[in-house]
């Protein structure tokens, strides 16, 4: 009789070993399920609070200037998000092409925070674009733009 109650004791620690174990394993695995939630949650709020907006006029002229070979464009910050004005925070397609030559002045006096309400210049280098309808798609942070012209 006392070895059928030795071999359960035994029994009922090795399964209490593995019990815990597992429940190691549950609370580590959950704690980085939560630290990539609250880091994901982090990422769509400043995504929600991106609102920009191209303020140009498609119909000017001063959009395409033949001599530098620059397609200008004026962007307003109109979200809640503070924003870098530099060519790293946005994505420039023009016409569907993938664009990495650019420039962003912080308009009218430069400065290193596109606060909103700010407006921006972008000064896009598009050499022999051709006349015709063109397309300039812009993207911060999730928000996309698009501003369509014709040279």
């Amino acid at each position: 009789m006392a070895s059928v109650s030795a071999s359960h004791l035994i029994i009922f620690i090795a399964s209490m070993m593995i019990a815990a174990s597992v429940a190691g394993v549950f609370t580590d695995s959950v704690g980085q399920l939560s630290n990539a939630l609250s880091e994901q949650g982090l990422d769509v709020s400043s995504d929600v609070r991106t609102d920009v907006e191209i303020i140009s006029d498609a119909g000017s002229d001063a959009i395409y200037d033949t001599g530098t070979e620059n397609i200008t464009l004026h962007l307003k910050n109109t979200g809640s998000e503070r924003l870098a004005p530099v060519p790293g925070q946005m994505d420039i397609f023009v016409n569907g092409a993938f664009v990495t030559a650019y420039e962003v002045t912080l308009e009218p006096s430069g400065g290193n925070t596109w606060n909103p309400g700010d407006v921006v210049r972008v000064e896009i280098s598009v050499p022999g674009l051709s006349t015709g309808d063109h397309r300039v798609k812009i993207i911060v942070n999730g928000d996309e733009e698009v501003f369509e012209f014709n040279r």
